[in-house]
Formats: C-alpha cells, sequence, structure tokens
C-alpha cells in the first residue's frame, strides 16, 4: 500500500510540475518579452523624437550663422539654453574636429569630445544610441550654405521617465501573473487529483488482483470515457478473463482427478476381487485381467491426451509445416474410419468441391479432422449418413463435417471445446473417448493460425466447419 501510494505521489508531483513548466514559466518569460519589447519601443521612438529635433537644431544652426559668425555667440549662447529649458534636452555643438562650441550646460565648452556617435555624424550619417547609463545621444551633423560639414549638434535625454512608465505597467501586470499562477496551481492540484485518484485505485486493484484476489474490480464511471475509464475496463476485463481461467483450472483438475479416479477405481474393486476370491476358476481372472487392461488403457490415453493438450497449449510440440494436398489427408482419413461407419451403417461422403493444396503440419491435422469425423459417427444413429466436403477460395481452405446424428442444444454449443465436457454423459463410457477430443482439435486449429466453428440442433445434426489459411505464417 505505501508503495503505491508512493507511486501515486510521484505522479502527482510529476504532473504539478509539468503542468507549472508548460503553464507558468511561459507566462513569466512571455511577460519579461513583452516588458523588453515595450521598453525597447519606447526607446526607439524616443531616438527618433531626439533625432528629429537635432536635425532641427542643426537647420536653425545653419540658418542663423551661429557657426561662421563669432559675433552672434551671445545669441547662439541665449538660443542654446532657452531651448533647452523648453525642451528638457542637453544640447552639446560641436566643429568639425570634435571640440565643444556651445553646450547648454555651460560645463563642456572648449573641450573636445571625441563620441563615437559623433565622429559617425561627421563621417557618415545621423546615429541615435543608447548608453550605458540610461541616456539616449542623438547626433547629426551641421552644414554650411555649400553644404559642407562645419560640425555636430548632439542631443541627449535621460530615459528615466521611459523606465517610471513600464515600471508603472510592470507592476499590476505581476500582480495579475501572481494571482494567475496560483489559480493555475489550484487548478493544477485538483485535476492531478482527479488523475492520480483513479490511478492509484487502479494500482490497488491490480495488486490485489496480484496477490490472488481475483474478485477484485475497479469501480467505473460511466458517464466518463477517458484513458483511465478505459484502463479500468480493460483492468476489470482482465479479471474476468484470470477469473476465468482460475475457475477453468480447478474445474480441469477437478475433472482429471475424477476422470483418473473411476478407472482406478474399478481396477482397485477387480483387483480386490481376484485377490479375495482365491479359489475363482481361471475364466473369471482372465475376465477380469482384461477389464483391468482395458481401464489401464483408457487411464494411457486420457494421460496421453491431456499431454498433448499441454504441449500444445505451451507450444511445445514443434509443428513441421508443409506444402500438402489437403484431399489426400481427407482421403486418408475417410478410408481409415469407413470401417467404423460401416459396422454402423453409416453412409460416409467425402465430396472434394476443389483440388486444394495448403502449408500444413499433415500430422496434426490428420488428427485433428479425425477427431471430428469420429465424433460425427460415434454421435449418428445407425443407418445415418456424415458428409465431409473440401473447398476454398484465394486464402483459405474449407474442411465441413457434417452429419445428421443426435445434434446439440445451442447453450451447450459454447461449452464444447473445454476439456472433459460430454454433452452425453450417460453415454460417456459407451462411446468411449476422454472429452479431450475436441478440444485437441480446436487447439490444432488455432496452430495453424485457422478458426473452427460449430452449429447444431438436437435430433437434426451438427457441422462443423475448419479454416485453415492456404499459407501459413508465423
Amino acid at each position: 500500500m505505501g508503495k503505491i501510494r508512493h507511486s501515486s505521489y510521484k505522479i502527482r508531483l510529476m504532473l504539478i510540475i509539468t503542468y507549472i513548466c508548460a503553464g507558468i514559466i511561459p507566462l513569466l518569460l512571455f511577460t519579461v518579452v513583452v516588458f523588453k519589447t515595450t521598453e525597447n519601443y519606447f526607446i526607439d521612438e524616443r531616438k527618433k523624437e531626439l533625432l528629429n529635433q537635432a536635425n532641427v537644431y542643426s537647420g536653425h544652426i545653419t540658418i542663423s550663422g551661429y557657426m561662421s559668425d563669432s559675433s552672434n555667440k551671445r545669441a547662439f549662447d541665449r538660443d542654446i539654453e532657452l531651448t533647452s529649458e523648453q525642451s528638457g534636452y542637453r544640447i552639446i555643438v560641436t566643429d568639425d574636429m570634435g571640440a565643444v562650441v556651445n553646450d547648454s550646460n555651460g560645463t563642456e565648452i572648449g573641450k573636445t569630445v571625441l563620441l563615437p556617435e559623433i565622429m559617425e555624424a561627421l563621417e557618415k550619417k545621423d546615429v541615435a544610441t543608447e548608453q550605458k547609463n540610461g541616456n539616449i545621444y542623438a547626433v547629426t551633423s551641421v552644414v554650411d550654405e555649400n553644404g559642407k560639414k562645419i560640425g555636430t549638434v548632439l542631443v541627449a535625454e535621460e530615459t528615466t521617465d521611459i523606465e517610471d512608465m513600464v515600471n508603472g505597467i510592470k507592476k499590476p501586470i505581476y500582480v495579475m501573473n501572481v494571482l494567475i499562477s496560483f489559480i493555475v496551481l489550484a487548478f493544477v492540484l485538483v485535476m492531478s487529483q482527479t488523475i492520480t485518484g483513479p490511478l492509484s485505485k487502479l494500482l490497488e486493484v491490480i495488486r490485489s488482483m496480484s496477490e490472488g484476489h481475483l474478485d477484485t474490480r475497479m469501480p467505473v464511471d460511466e458517464c466518463s470515457n477517458n484513458e483511465i475509464m478505459q484502463m479500468a475496463v480493460a483492468v476489470n476485463n482482465m479479471a474476468d478473463a484470470l477469473e476465468q481461467v482460475e475457475t477453468s483450472r480447478q474445474n480441469f483438475v477437478s475433472n482429471v482427478s475424477h476422470e483418473l479416479k473411476t478407472p482406478l477405481s474399478s481396477i482397485k474393486v477387480l483387483s480386490e476381487s481376484i485377490l479375495l476370491n482365491s479359489e475363482a476358476p481361471k475364466e473369471m481372472y482372465i475376465e477380469f485381467l482384461k477389464d483391468i487392461n482395458s481401464e489401464v488403457d483408457r487411464m494411457n490415453e486420457m494421460i496421453n491426451d491431456l499431454l498433448t493438450l499441454v504441449r500444445l497449449d505451451q507450444k511445445e510440440v514443434p509443428l513441421n509445416f508443409k506444402t500438402e494436398s489437403i484431399n489426400d489427408v481427407l482421403e486418408d482419413i475417410i478410408k481409415r474410419l469407413r470401417p467404423l461407419a460401416d459396422n454402423k451403417e453409416i453412409d460416409l461422403q467425402y465430396n472434394a468441391v476443389k483440388e486444394v493444396e495448403a502449408d500444413i503440419d499433415r500430422t496434426k491435422i490428420t488428427l485433428a479432422i479425425s477427431n471430428l469425423v469420429e465424433n460425427a459417427i460415434k454421435y449418428t444413429d445407425n443407418g445415418g449418413n456424415v458428409k465431409v466436403t473440401l473447398d476454398c477460395d484465394h486464402q483459405n481452405t474449407f474442411i465441413t463435417v457434417a452429419d445428421n446424428g443426435i445434434g446439440m442444444a445451442e447453450d451447450e454449443l459454447q461449452n464444447i471445446f473445454q476439456r472433459f465436457y460430454r454433452i452425453d454423459k450417460t453415454r460417456a463410457r459407451e462411446t468411449g473417448g476422454t472429452g479431450l477430443g475436441l478440444s485437441i482439435t480446436r487447439s490444432t486449429v488455432m496452430l495453424h493460425n485457422g478458426s473452427i466453428k460449430v452449429t447444431s440442433h438436437e435430433n437434426e445434426g451438427t457441422t462443423f466447419v475448419v479454416r485453415i489459411p492456404l499459407t501459413h505464417v508465423d
């Protein structure tokens, strides 16, 4: 019980981990990607905005002639300072050598600033980049009236407002993610219990069956049609089959004991009669010894049939498949059994519709069909008829054994292939046999990948149809 519960907990834990990996982790990753994408979007928009402003300032500087006329230095300073105050940007203007000509903060004037963005704007094109400290630099070149690059304009701004905005979005989303995670976790716990609960019960049923309690069954919810309920139905069906096998085994042992006990009892009575009657005539001794010999023969026949059945069940009997003429096999059977039919004045007919060859073990098939024909003769009254018919299609051969004998009740047909099963128990001794012939026949036909069917009506006769594939496939 402890092992089953431990296995159930392991399955439940695996399901929880699986749901978390499939649900919560992707949600968190998606959230991170969305935040990063949103932040990058706003930064890219800010870069475009700053680059546009830098181009406006560059054009204004060119038109005003601030770079070419030093007398406008005061107006230049005032213009830069006022523009910076209005926009909130820091503005730095450099010449074509990177020397700072003007700075809205006034701290870098006269210094040489060799930023990569400035060099790129002078050499190639305008550029806007995000710095490690979180600032954005947008740099564009300044040209004179002849289109020559004479300097650059750098517009810088911090991105703290973008960070604040993204962080403002993050908080409610994180709260929502936590709530979703708790909901998913609760759902996972419920679903895992829904799944592992029946599995745990199923394991308990299987364990109980393995301990010999074959009457144990798994409760099945008819409203559910999921895989677990299908497994439960399969386990219950398996339990039914095992219980039936166990019942058959017990019946088999009981039948074997009974069948062997009868001749043994006869032998004991006969032998005691001989021992207790010392003055009996010789003829009585001979008669009793013949009876004992007959009972020994019956026991020997029964034991041989039992051994044959066991070997067929365990597939220990090697089957020697060869392409044989089914016509020849049936003709040999009819020839051997015709004297038995003649003794009862039974008309034994053989009709071969076609010439048929098939892959068979001739010895085993001969025994199987002989059992059917011999039974037909035994259970047909004097003057009746037994007909054996051979036919085939492109895949199978069909052997039909039909008689007009005593027949069987419909409810008996499902039992006739059981071992030791006799319909006419009062005549069992008369007709002889061990009650194993049809079981041997069925097992032999099944080993040939074939089938056997029977139809019968009381006092009208019985028909057996044996189907055997023309080609044997392992």
